[in-house]
């Protein structure tokens, strides 16, 4: 009797743990309500989580911040285009630049302060404080069982656009 009592109480836990979870990932969605009255809903995940583009993001990070673009543009739906992205940028501020510019990312003051997602794209913003507190960010799509950099154009990614550009105006917060 106190064994089924027992099983009962665990039984009951798991279930109200399951529901916590449940809630807590519902209780991510958001909405950004635009001047036309069109809503984009989103959902905030906290980067580093299963299923955040946040590893691959520092992959890419640590693969520019060592100068190695043919390495980091294999990590983009459109490696070729965003090699020669990289390239023209490195060409214009100079080698040393270009690796101190993507070595800030992870440093602090520097941080990730958010992950969106809509579907399967996600956007990281960072807040970059060594550029005046300005945010940034990097779009994401998942791609087998990671993720590569979303270089493509879709509705998806544009609704993030507009996500990250209401961060930026201060109309969201992270």
């Amino acid at each position: 009797m106190r064994a089924a009592g027992l099983s009962a109480q665990r039984l009951s836990r798991s279930l109200w743990l399951a529901a916590a979870l449940a809630f807590s990932a519902f209780a991510d969605e958001r909405t950004l309500n635009l001047a036309d009255g069109a809503e984009i809903r989103y959902e905030v995940i906290a980067p580093g989580t299963q299923g955040s583009a946040s590893g691959t993001a520092e992959r890419l990070l640590s693969l520019l911040a060592e100068g190695k673009i043919e390495d980091a543009a294999t990590l983009s739906n459109a490696p070729q285009r965003r090699a020669q992205v990289l390239q023209q940028y490195k060409d214009a501020v100079g080698e040393t630049e270009f690796r101190r510019i993507f070595g800030l990312y992870g440093k602090p003051p520097n941080r990730l302060v958010a992950e969106i997602v809509i579907g399967e794209r996600h956007l990281l913003i960072w807040d970059l404080a060594d550029a005046n507190h300005r945010l940034a960010g990097q779009y994401f799509v998942r791609s087998g069982e990671g993720f590569v950099l979303d270089d493509s154009v879709s509705e998806d990614r544009a609704r993030l656009q507009r996500v990250l550009a209401a961060y930026r105006d201060g109309r969201l917060k992270p």
